[in-house]
């Protein structure tokens, strides 16, 4: 670049004015005029240099210009009258922002470059005291919009080779442009940064009842905004159940007094006649919330009554299910137990609660005060109940290790004559590693030896004259060694405070006892029938999970892993662990229920005595063997609570996904001579829904949302009634 100073340009300016002056002194007989006493001049060039014109303002001005060299071309800069220096400053700018050029100005000097560059160059970070058309970058903090979502709204008001960024961390935006135009962002920066939601204002309500409302009035009160994203235009409307209130939150006041006029309007006596009542419920069971509160408003009737005695049912009185229409008392369903119950006490002026469970409603006759105070209870308790979803590892390290070596011996003396004979046999183990057996089995009827087990076993034969062979020497040895590596994961989910169980095994049938007929007129005796009972042999998981106010999750756990050992005659011989115990763990930690560390060793050793003690010869006279078993069980639990349906799909995709993925990997190996058969896969998840395949496709928008609160058995508002007179019947 080149670096002008006021001192050393002075020639080069003069040089440049003569020569504007000659150029223009046919048309116009004064180029460049300048009154001391005012500050002031006269500025006309027309087809100047562009370095020639930088070099005479700068002389003017007092500033120190860096010209890029890429800055080329010429200018046309006239003013119809005098101007001062600040003036003559800001139409530089001005003119050289037409050519596509940019002035950016530093403490010490002003650099001309091009426009695209300016942004790359040490601009100044606040805008201050900049004016015109010079380069700046200024720092805009945000307190109530998005900057990302400013980014958008802003980006067509900044010149093209500029920028605009938005810092996501601390809501800022980073704008570099032109000062004058960076001062009319600001104002439209402060015009758009108001908060988007107004005051918050509670509505009192007289007649109706809060949770009621607050569905009705946010179903009437929906814009419709696009799925998926916040609706800056909605209007918010909770129940507050305590105090009988409606919250209400709008981002106009416009939008506020629309809903102020449409709850009022609805804040109205009821036009049934009567007092009776229906409440839909959304996660409670009717049968046992309508318990609880026939015990209140019994207990609320003996309050209020003192000294009222309680009204007893007489034995003779039939258990209803349903209120009567004189306003009888109501009886109580019986348990899930199977145990009946007798009538409870609510009848009187406390009013009459009865269950639906086909509905899963509350049928409540009452007065307005006590229906009040048991919709009050029943907002409470009909809440969003939290599930625990239950994971267990159990892993199981077994190794066993075992060996066996021995030497047994048969030997007779003499020959096939008649004579006094010394025989020695030794025999050790069992079955066909017994030499005795073997000897047994040759010299019975069959005269088929029988087959020794696994391992190395080594025999020496004896053949007499006859060809018959008989055995002197058996040996045997075998090493033997097993690992077993066991991981089981169940899992499953269940409600707060309700019982789940998962079984995986099978279902194995014990016989239990059986009976036999007598034998007779020498037949054998037969067995008619048996009886049999089946039980499941396998993994097995029960456990009940309490949620606690602090996310603490207590579970009382019962876990059961079973096997199938072997058979014998008189049954299936099956292998038990068990625990059965009650934890305390935090949500999402893993904790230890228990184990089993177990190291055994067995060493046997059959020998002859005397001879089997004899150093090195002894291996000869005995047989040893030795098992060492080593078992490591231990099991772990992590539950996880779910509180929203937001963690239900995300829980469930991730499951979704996994299993997915491993039925992917297991696919049929491609083969030219057999026909191609596509293996089955699940469909992809879209938000927790599945896209194609075989199960129900229901797309985002096949049925609108509830709002909050809603029940989906309760049907649409009732039109409006009118009062009909019942027809008069003449009755004879």
């Amino acid at each position: 670049m080149k670096k002008i100073s006021p001192c050393s340009a002075l020639p080069t300016a003069l040089f440049a004015f003569l020569w504007a002056l000659l150029i223009v002194a046919s048309s116009q007989p004064r180029s460049f005029a300048q009154e001391p006493t005012d500050n002031q001049a006269t500025l006309n060039f027309v087809g100047a240099d562009i370095e020639s014109v930088v070099r005479a303002l700068g002389h003017y001005t007092g500033n120190t210009f860096v010209i890029d060299p890429r800055v080329k071309g010429t200018i046309n800069l006239v003013s119809e009258k005098p101007v001062t220096k600040t003036q003559a400053f800001e139409l530089l700018g001005s003119v050289l922002r037409l050519q596509g050029y940019a002035m950016v100005r530093t403490p010490t000097f002003v650099k001309v470059v091009p426009e695209a560059d300016a942004k790359l160059q040490s601009s100044p970070v606040q805008v201050g005291k900049l004016r015109g058309d010079q380069i700046a970058t200024q720092i805009f903090h945000l307190n109530h919009e998005s900057a990302n979502a400013l980014v958008a709204v802003l980006r067509p008001l900044i010149s093209p080779n500029n920028t605009i960024a938005a810092d996501s961390t601390n809501n800022t935006l980073i704008i570099t442009d032109y000062a004058d135009n960076l001062k009319r962002l600001s104002r439209i920066i402060a015009a758009l940064d108001t908060p988007a939601i107004g005051d918050l204002d509670v509505v009192r309500l007289e007649h109706g009842i809060a949770m009621d409302l607050a569905v009705t009035v946010n179903r009437l009160l929906e814009t419709g905004g696009a799925a998926g994203q916040p609706d800056p235009g909605r209007v918010m409307v909770l129940a507050d159940a305590r105090t009988n209130s409606l919250i209400l939150r709008a981002p106009t006041i416009a939008r506020a007094n629309l809903a102020r006029t449409l709850i009022a309007k609805l804040d109205q006596p009821t036009m049934l006649p009567g007092n009776v009542h229906v409440v839909y419920l959304r996660n409670a069971e009717a049968a046992k919330l309508a318990q609880v509160l026939r015990a209140v408003v019994a207990g609320e009737a003996g309050a209020t009554v003192p000294g009222a005695a309680t009204p007893t049912p007489t034995p003779t009185q039939p258990v209803q299910q349903t209120a009567t229409p004189q306003g009888a008392g109501l009886q109580a369903p019986p348990t899930s137990q199977g145990q009946s119950q007798g009538p409870l006490p609510t009848g009187g002026v406390a009013g009459f609660i009865q269950a639906d469970p086909t509905t899963n409603t509350l049928i409540i006759t009452a007065n307005e005060r006590v229906y009040r105070n048991l919709r009050a209870i029943i907002d409470q308790l009909d809440a969003r109940r939290a599930q625990v979803y239950v994971e267990s590892l159990i892993v199981e390290i077994s190794a066993d290790k075992a060996a066996q070596l021995g030497v047994q011996w048969a030997g007779l003396s003499g020959n096939g004559g008649p004579g006094t004979r010394i025989g020695v046999l030794t025999g050790f183990g069992a079955g066909g590693d017994n030499l005795v057996q073997q000897a047994a089995s040759t010299l019975s009827s069959s005269a088929t030896p029988q087959v020794p087990g696994n391992g190395l076993t080594a025999a020496i034969f004896r053949q007499n004259s006859a060809g018959q062979v008989g055995l002197g020497l058996l040996a045997r040895a075998l090493e033997t060694e097993a690992r077993a590596n066991i991981l089981s994961m169940p899992n499953l989910i269940t409600l707060d405070n309700e019982e789940a169980r998962i079984i995986v095994g099978q279902n194995v049938p014990f016989i239990t006892g059986q009976f036999t007929t007598a034998a007779s007129a020498g037949t054998a005796g037969v067995n008619p029938f048996q009886t049999i009972e089946r039980r499941d042999i396998g993994l097995s998981l029960r456990v009940r999970p309490t949620i606690s106010e602090g996310g603490t999750v207590k579970m009382a756990i019962y876990q059961e892993t079973s096997n199938i050992q072997q058979s014998t005659a008189s049954g299936l011989i099956t292998s038990k662990r068990s625990i059965d115990t009650n934890v305390l763990v935090d949500d999402g930690q893993i904790i230890v229920l228990g184990g089993l560390i177990e190291d055994t060793l067995s060493d046997s050793v059959e020998k002859v005595p005397g001879l089997g003690d004899v150093p090195i010869l002894g291996y000869l006279f005995r047989y040893q063997s030795k098992r060492r078993t080593k078992t490591n069980l231990m099991v772990f639990l992590r539950p996880t609570v779910i509180r929203t349906d937001e963690q239900s799909v995300a829980v469930a995709s991730d499951r979704y996904d996994y299993i997915r993925g491993a039925q992917q990997r297991v696919q049929a190996y491609p083969n030219a001579l057999l026909p191609t058969t596509d293996a089955p896969r699940l469909p992809p998840l879209d938000q927790g829904r599945p896209v194609g395949g075989l199960l129900l496709n229901r797309g985002p928008n096949a049925e609108p949302p509830l709002p909050s609160g809603a029940s989906p058995m309760q049907p649409s508002p009732p039109p409006e009634v009118f009062p009909v007179e019942p027809p008069v019947i003449n009755q004879r």
